[in-house]
């Protein structure tokens, strides 16, 4: 378990400090969506190329605590290439991962993501993390009213 949590803090932090996607509109971007956590203040907007049902690109600006800025960024290079039900079923299971509603174990549908299932030991740190999963479903589905997590 402690093997685990290194990882997961190793992530997180590198993540944080090196975000992937960062910082820049999708080239040929056609789907957006904007998110707002009101209690500790993170707020982005996912930008999205999505063409024939496949994300070709997809980025974030804005900012965020450590723990929602790596979400962001590890979410960003998961989706990637791949299809919008591909990243709708990913969103489902991390979602899952994080919030343990159905009390399913998903760590073998969201691979590498697994890391992410740390941020459960920090119930007040979980709305940070789902922020940028909510706004990339939101992205997806071309909502324009910003995308709350309280």
């Amino acid at each position: 378990m402690d093997d685990l949590r290194d990882l997961y803090e190793e992530v997180i932090l590198d993540h944080n400090r090196n975000p992937r996607n960062f910082n820049r509109k999708a080239e040929n971007g056609n789907c957006e969506a904007h998110g707002f956590n009101p209690l500790c203040g993170d707020e982005f907007t996912i930008h999205m190329a999505v063409e024939e049902g496949v994300i070709n690109d997809v980025s974030f600006t804005g900012v965020g605590c450590a723990i929602s800025t790596a979400s962001a960024s590890l979410m960003t290079a998961a989706v990637k290439g791949k299809t919008v039900a591909e990243a709708e079923a990913l969103f489902a299971s991390v979602h899952e991962l994080l919030t343990d509603e159905k009390g399913e174990d998903v760590t073998d549908k969201v691979g590498k993501l697994k890391v992410l299932a740390g941020v459960k030991e920090y119930p007040m740190r979980v709305k940070c993390a789902t922020l940028a999963w909510h706004t990339m479903h939101a992205a997806m589905e071309n909502k324009e009213s910003t995308i709350c997590t309280e």
